[in-house]
């Protein structure tokens, strides 16, 4: 077990924060099974460490997927860092206002939708290139790439509900990939890889994302958090590269993830099992200390 998994007086008061990514990290990049990691999600939920989702996922899909998780109390990043959700918790009682019914505040980090599939469809026709972006796909389509089950239907149709980012499947070469890249660039966007998807996104990524968590917490408690990230793609880099200690969480896939983080570490396992490892690793015999308040 690493020496910062024990709880050094250093470490013990400093309170902590979790951002873990989820297809391929919390949840099992077959089945979206989570049962390895429930016991360490129930014991982070008693010492009050929030545990905040940063996935490519949209804010339809996680509003669901946190209740089944018992992760309602913390706040999570959608769409690669193109939107936040702040709980009651995290959120300025002066500043912060219009919360959705379930008592959420949205902040959009990113750019809008409509902009960004407009520019899709301007290097489309310029590269004269090939590819099929999730909001054009049959919703068979969707469920056939993302391994969904047709009693998970519903799941795909939130998946295509996007608000900053727009994923796609590219279908050209690596040649005009990177005449596509630099086109985007040009209109100020990012083409990310992640697991099965490219993600077309703003001037935003997984790691400006949790660096502007990281600071309202600062601004909440007035303390600087422990932090520790969990990821298993190349989307997830500058998230691992934000926080005080990640883990990469061995994938199913050959894809490249090496994030300039001294401290890393490399999970055995893959998905669920991964993630519970590189957890323990870290944070085995952490003494943690409760999560923010609100501000009046």
């Amino acid at each position: 077990m690493s020496p910062l998994s024990v709880s050094s007086p250093d470490t013990a008061r400093r309170q902590r924060l979790l951002f873990t990514d989820l297809d391929g990290s919390l949840l099992d990049p077959n089945s979206y099974d989570w049962t390895p990691a429930r016991q360490w999600l129930l014991r982070l939920s008693a010492l009050g460490v929030p545990v905040i989702p940063v996935s490519c996922k949209t804010r339809s899909e996680l509003v669901p997927l946190r209740r089944e998780l018992g992760l309602e109390d913390a706040p999570f990043i959608a769409e690669n860092g193109a939107v936040a959700g702040l709980p009651s918790a995290w959120c300025h009682a002066r500043l912060d206002r219009d919360p959705y019914a379930d008592g959420t505040v949205i902040k959009t980090l990113g750019i809008d939708i409509h902009l960004i599939r407009q520019r899709l469809a301007v290097w489309r026709a310029r590269l004269d290139a090939r590819f099929t972006s999730m909001s054009e796909m049959p919703l068979d389509d969707l469920m056939a790439v993302t391994g969904l089950s047709a009693s998970q239907a519903q799941l795909a149709q939130l998946a295509q509900r996007r608000e900053g980012s727009e994923p796609l499947l590219w279908e050209d070469s690596p040649e005009r990939l990177a005449a596509f890249r630099e086109g985007l660039a040009g209109d100020g966007l990012r083409l990310v890889r992640g697991g099965r998807f490219w993600h077309v996104t703003g001037d935003c990524h997984k790691g400006s994302a949790v660096r502007w968590l990281i600071k309202r917490f600062e601004a909440l408690r007035g303390q600087r958090p422990l932090t520790l990230a969990l990821g298993d793609g190349p989307n997830d880099i500058p998230m691992l590269e934000a926080v005080d200690q990640a883990v990469v969480i061995r994938g199913g896939h050959d894809l490249n993830v090496s994030p300039r983080q001294p401290a890393l570490y490399r999970s055995e396992a893959i998905g669920p099992d991964g993630w519970r490892e590189g957890v323990e690793h870290w944070w085995g015999q952490a003494d943690c200390q409760p999560g923010p308040a609100a501000i009046a």
